[in-house]
Formats: C-alpha cells, sequence, structure tokens
C-alpha cells in the first residue's frame, strides 16, 4: 500500500475545506484535500456571504472572482416571515445586507450559492498547487507523536492507500466522520426539523406582489417551509419540513405531493407549476457546537465544527472564517516559527463565536417557527455587530482587562483591543486612499500613531523571529495620512502609541502612548508569548 507525506490534509471540499486550501496557500503551506462526493455541490444551499468573510477574499485576491459569480437575486434585500407567499406577511426581519457600510469596512454583502462559489474556490485551490482528490474517502486516522496517518480509499476504484499528514482539518460537514472517528463530542438542541428540498418552475409574480425576497418563511397547517428564489423569475427551491415522530419520511415527496406543497406555500390553489425533481437526499436542521475544535493534531472547522438554523446567513461565513483564523497558525507552527500552543488558541477563539453565533441563529428561527419577533428582539445582535463586532475571550494575543470583555462590541465604535477586529479606517498613500484592511493580507504589521521611525525597531525584533513584521505610521509624519482622521479613536490610542496587528487582521497588542524602554526587547517578548515560543 502506497503513502505519501504532505503537511496538512484537508477532509471536506465545501466551502470551509477549499477556503482552507486557498488560506494555507496563500501563506506557503500546500495542502491535500480530499472529499468523498465526485464534486462540488450542485445545491444552491448557502447563499449569501457576509462582508467579513468577503474581506478575507480580498485578503488573497479573490474578492472579484467572487462578486462576478454572484447570484441574480443579488439585488434582493427582503427576508419575509408569512403564512402564504400571497397572505399577509408575519414580519419582515432587519437585514443588513441594505444596509451601506462602506463606514465599516471596504467589502460589501455577496449573494453567492454555495454551488457557484464552490467552483470558484476549486479553481483558484488548483491554480495555487493544491492537491484536490474528490470521490476519496477517508475511512481511518492513526496519530502517533510525528504526525496522522489517514487511510484512503478512492470511491470510483475502490483502491485504497495511506497518506501522512502533520496536521488533520477536519471540514466534512454536520454529520462528520472524521469528528465520529476521534469522538470529540458536540452539545446544543441537536436536531430540529428534516427537510426534504425540491425545484419547481413557476410565475410568482402576483404573490409577490412586488417584493424581492432573499427568502420567504412559509409556516401554516399544511406545509413549513422556505421559498427561495433561484433565477428572480420563474426558477424556485422550495424546503419543506417532515417529521419522522409522525410516520412522515422523504418518500413521501412524491411529485403530486410536492405540487400540492407549492400551492398550499405560495397560497394559491391552482397555480399553474412544474416540478424539476423529487427524491433528493434529506437533510436537517440541527443546533449544535463540538465541545472542542482542536483535538492532538486533528482540527475541526465549518459544520463540523458547529452547525446552526440557516437564519442569518451565519453559517457558511462562520466556517471560512474559522479556516482564515487557522491557516495563519498552521503556517508558523509548520514552519517552526510557533509552538505548537498557538494552535490551542483555535478553539479558545473560535468556539465562543461558535457559541454566540448558534444562539443568534436559534433566535432568529424561533421567528421563522412562529415565535413573536418581539419575543426575543432584546436578545437579537444585529447582523452587523455579528459580522464585523465579535470579539475573542483569549486567544494569541496580549489582552487588556478581561474585565472590559464582551463577545460583541458595536462596529461603529470599536475598541481597537486586542482580541477584536482591527477597524478599518481610510488611509491614503501615493496611489490615492485605501483600507487600513488591505495593509494585513501578510504577517504582522504595526501601526503607529505618526511617524513610524520610534517602533522601527519591532521589525527587526520580527526578523530575528523569521516573522514578517511591517511598520506602518499613520497621520502626521507618518507614511499614510488619516484621511478621515479617526484613526487614533478607532484604535483606541493616542500620538505616538501603535498597534499590532495579527495576519488574520484582529489586534495582537497596542501601546497607548509612545514607546517607553527597547522597541525590539518589548515587540520580540510579546512575539514569544503571542506564538508560545517558551
Amino acid at each position: 500500500m502506497s503513502q505519501e507525506k504532505v503537511p496538512v490534509l484537508i477532509v471536506g471540499g465545501g466551502l470551509t475545506g477549499l477556503s482552507a486550501a486557498v488560506f494555507l496557500a496563500h501563506h506557503g503551506v500546500k495542502a491535500t484535500l480530499v472529499e468523498r462526493h465526485p464534486g462540488t455541490s450542485t445545491h444552491p444551499k448557502a447563499r449569501a456571504i457576509n462582508p467579513r468573510t468577503m474581506e478575507l477574499y480580498r485578503a488573497v485576491g479573490m474578492e472579484e472572482r467572487v462578486r462576478a459569480g454572484r447570484s441574480p437575486i443579488s439585488g434582493n434585500t427582503d427576508l419575509v416571515h408569512v403564512e402564504t407567499l400571497a397572505g399577509n406577511e408575519r414580519v419582515r426581519m432587519p437585514n443588513a445586507s441594505i444596509e451601506d457600510i462602506s463606514r465599516i469596512s471596504p467589502a460589501q454583502w455577496t449573494l453567492i450559492d454555495q454551488n457557484q462559489l464552490e467552483p470558484i474556490l476549486r479553481k483558484r485551490a488548483e491554480e495555487v498547487g493544491v492537491d484536490l482528490r474528490f470521490h476519496t474517502r477517508l475511512d481511518a486516522v492513526a496519530e502517533d507523536a510525528a504526525g496522522v496517518t489517514a487511510t484512503l480509499t478512492d470511491v470510483g476504484t475502490g483502491e485504497t492507500s495511506r497518506l501522512r499528514a502533520e496536521y488533520v482539518v477536519g471540514a466534512d460537514g454536520s454529520r462528520s466522520p472524521l469528528r465520529e472517528l476521534l469522538g470529540i463530542g458536540a452539545h446544543g438542541r441537536g436536531t430540529i426539523t428534516n427537510l426534504v428540498s425540491f425545484f419547481f418552475d413557476a410565475d410568482l409574480t402576483e404573490p409577490l406582489r412586488g417584493r424581492k425576497i432573499i427568502a420567504a418563511y412559509v409556516n401554516n397547517p399544511d406545509v413549513r417551509g422556505t421559498i427561495i428564489p433561484i433565477d428572480n423569475d420563474r426558477k424556485w427551491v422550495i424546503n419543506v419540513s417532515f417529521f419522522p415522530e409522525k410516520g412522515q419520511s422523504a418518500e413521501d415527496f412524491t411529485p403530486e405531493r410536492c405540487v400540492e406543497l407549492v400551492r398550499a406555500a405560495v397560497g394559491v390553489p391552482d397555480l399553474p407549476l412544474t416540478i424539476e425533481s423529487v427524491n433528493m437526499p434529506a437533510w436537517d436542521i440541527s443546533a449544535r457546537v463540538a465541545d472542542t475544535f482542536v483535538s492532538g493534531r486533528f482540527l475541526v472547522a465549518g459544520d463540523a465544527a458547529h452547525v446552526m438554523p440557516p437564519t442569518g446567513a451565519f453559517g457558511a461565513s462562520t466556517g471560512i472564517q474559522d479556516a482564515y483564523n487557522l491557516a495563519w497558525k498552521l503556517a508558523l507552527v509548520l514552519g517552526g516559527k510557533a509552538g505548537q500552543g498557538l494552535l490551542a488558541t483555535y478553539d479558545s477563539e473560535r468556539r465562543p463565536v461558535a457559541e454566540e453565533t448558534v444562539r443568534q441563529a436559534m433566535l432568529r428561527f424561533a421567528v421563522r417557527e412562529g415565535k413573536q419577533f418581539q419575543d426575543v428582539a432584546k436578545d437579537l445582535v444585529d447582523e452587523t455587530t455579528m459580522t464585523f463586532g465579535y470579539a475573542y475571550p483569549e486567544g494569541a494575543f496580549a489582552g487588556e482587562d478581561p474585565q472590559l470583555w464582551t463577545v460583541t462590541e458595536n462596529p461603529d465604535k470599536p475598541s481597537g483591543r486586542p482580541g477584536s477586529r482591527a477597524p478599518h479606517v481610510v488611509v491614503a498613500g501615493d496611489h490615492g486612499p485605501f483600507s487600513t484592511i488591505d495593509l494585513f493580507p501578510v504577517g504582522f504589521t504595526l501601526l503607529t500613531a505618526g511617524p513610524a521611525a520610534p517602533w522601527s525597531a519591532a521589525a527587526a525584533a520580527g526578523r530575528d523571529l523569521g516573522l514578517v513584521l511591517s511598520v506602518r505610521g499613520i497621520g502626521e509624519g507618518g507614511d499614510y495620512a488619516d484621511t478621515e482622521g479617526t484613526f487614533k479613536e478607532r484604535y483606541g490610542i493616542s500620538d505616538g502609541g501603535a498597534v499590532l496587528v495579527r495576519p488574520d487582521g484582529f489586534v495582537a497588542w497596542r501601546s497607548h502612548g509612545s514607546p517607553g524602554g527597547d522597541v525590539a526587547r518589548t515587540v520580540t517578548g510579546l512575539l514569544r508569548g503571542i506564538l508560545a515560543l517558551h
């Protein structure tokens, strides 16, 4: 039996796994990815990528590619809860995608179906040298002190092989076979409802009454489900719940039954329509979080780490952000520039965010299932805050007063504290204005309030540890003009202060004022602590 050696094995070729492969390549790590299905998804599934995730694709040069593949429904803004599409609305949910967020980010919401985004990611992964193996199943794993041995099977030929990897990223979905092999438990509500999806062709102009829906959540005595546009014209998909405890099953969805369900959901008993597919695999809406995201040399991400109701457009973006958090850490550990303790911070950072995100998705799902919006409104965190304002309680950063930590903060009034996203500020250089977000795609960045010279020794400290560390002054006497005069306020520092930003765009440390003492020694000590170099 043949055996190869690779730095990272990614299990799962969906949005999270493919993104992880692209992000790792961006940091110089060429991974091997295996996916048990023969190709990428053929179903729309996730429909929206939030602007924080678009910032990540921007960092690896993919923003325009992703936007070019966006869905025909990109101009749609309405998320409605109805008894029937033709009937009255119960509630219309607040939707961040219609908001101008240019004050917070250079990126925007992008409506793109999963079956459109995955091929874009796959092509990019191929371009950057990722070893992609679709129709390949992971059968077994064995960990030892030096790495992991994975047993793989080519589903088409039945041929078995072994592969050695230093680390394994599990991105193999909500039912994650890898997580099961590892015995990693999960907690939360679990399965909430079972569903079947099917496509249909119909003219819904009259029941829509001018609305441009992203989704219509239907709840009436005959059908509970979601109507979703495909082409903003005649192509639709509907997800319909069924209840095994009542003796119902996916086999009940005959073509005749599907016609009845569409008409009941739309609220037009004689609606002309054509059912385009039936007998699609059943799936479920669940809510749970893995008990740990890190187990030895195994790291779980995306739906393998957390699964949530598809309300709020949180699921796909949360998984992609997992991968971005993980990629730079794996690259530094594999390169011998960080200790393995850095990987432990993947769990301490991302798991609390997942817990809150699942909670927020569940609140929105409660409204979808009939709970009054007013009953949950006090606990809802708006999409813009969930997108940009999440923060890490502890991890790979030099924290400040832990009593001041909150799971989210208002992105319009960012704190700039370690463990939070480095705020967007418009600055200007020789080639015009741009965002500070664009300074972070590679390595560490030290931003200074004013001239960079007093902090210039930080760059040498980074080089001594084998790191890329850039020092950039913002404002009077600096490298870039603070065009709106907001840099110091948004980063929480004063003249002469500095903020160290990680490769993933999160604040690692800050000095509120001018440096005191030996800058190189200070920065070296900080980096060694952040990178678990003991």
